[in-house]
């Protein structure tokens, strides 16, 4: 388990990682990868139970993480390779032909981590909650975690699961919503407003916690307190509130970089703002 100041070098780096693996092939998700970086960070260095040199598709006795919004794979393929899924060197391979690490996740390529193709918004949170309900019949104590964009939210799946897990009584899963308020087509409240998503998701049957995404302590605590209300016959969902572009000023607070690669100059100033502190791959 890593303290605050690792986990901050360690979220410094896969920023880094994130925008040179976008640029290279000049495609990928930045803003969403960066928003996301201390939350998936803190899941795998200090927060989530696993195996990274025995993994298995099952996940038996240990946590299970599902990232259902697959657009933004460069942050998990970066924690992933950091946390010792694969070795680091494959980041370079991003979207190239014949990679594991495609576009959007899919288990097809074999690649450590993956458990599931998040290309399609909206499937994953039924996806996580099928694995929750296996851990529950088996006896494994273990958790469930789920990453969801709130743009993702407009998806009917997603309300569909909602009312299962409730209905069931599915108490082991954690599902995070990255509340940024962006989407690829602008302001999540001009194109489809979510409402007050705190009452709705408690409307539905979740216990609801809140956290800043971009404070450690704050993600800690909210996840030990979630755990602690596990198993009293409630889903839960934490709703995080980041920015989208998180660390790279220019790319901060705004849908234009959901899906857009940096250029050369774009990169050598993003890279001025990230320090190196594990080493490039």
């Amino acid at each position: 388990m890593k303290d605050i100041n690792d986990l901050t070098k360690i979220a410094l780096q896969v920023r880094r990682d994130i925008v040179r693996m976008i640029h290279a092939p000049k495609s990928g998700h930045p803003g969403g990868s960066l928003g996301c970086a201390d939350f998936v960070v803190a899941l795998y260095f200090s927060i989530m139970e696993y195996n990274a040199k025995n993994f298995t598709m099952e996940g038996k006795n240990e946590d299970v993480f599902y990232l259902s919004n697959g657009h933004i794979a460069p942050v998990w393929y970066s924690v992933l390779a950091r946390a010792g899924f694969f070795d680091i060197k494959e980041l370079s391979t991003l979207r190239k032909l014949n990679t594991r690490l495609q576009g959007h996740p899919t288990p097809e390529e074999k690649l450590p981590g993956i458990r599931v193709a998040s290309g399609s918004l909206g499937q994953g949170l039924s996806v996580a909650l099928g694995t929750a309900l296996a851990k529950k019949l088996n006896n494994d104590n273990h958790y469930v975690f789920s990453l969801h964009g709130d743009g993702e939210l407009e998806e009917g799946q997603i309300w569909e699961a909602a009312m299962f897990a409730s209905a069931r009584k599915i108490d082991n899963i954690i599902a995070t919503i990255d509340y940024n308020g962006q989407q690829i087509d602008g302001p999540v409240n001009k194109v489809m407003p979510l409402g007050d998503l705190h009452a709705k998701w408690e409307s539905f049957g979740w216990d609801v916690l809140e956290m800043n995404g971009h404070d450690f302590n704050d993600i800690l605590n909210t996840i030990e307190k979630a755990k602690s209300l596990s198993g009293k016959g409630k889903p839960i969902v934490i709703l995080m509130h980041t920015i989208m572009g998180k660390g790279v000023d220019f790319m901060e607070g705004t849908h234009k970089w959901h899906g857009v690669a940096p250029n050369d100059e774009q990169l050598a100033e993003a890279l001025s703002q990230l320090e190196e502190t594990l080493g490039d791959y």
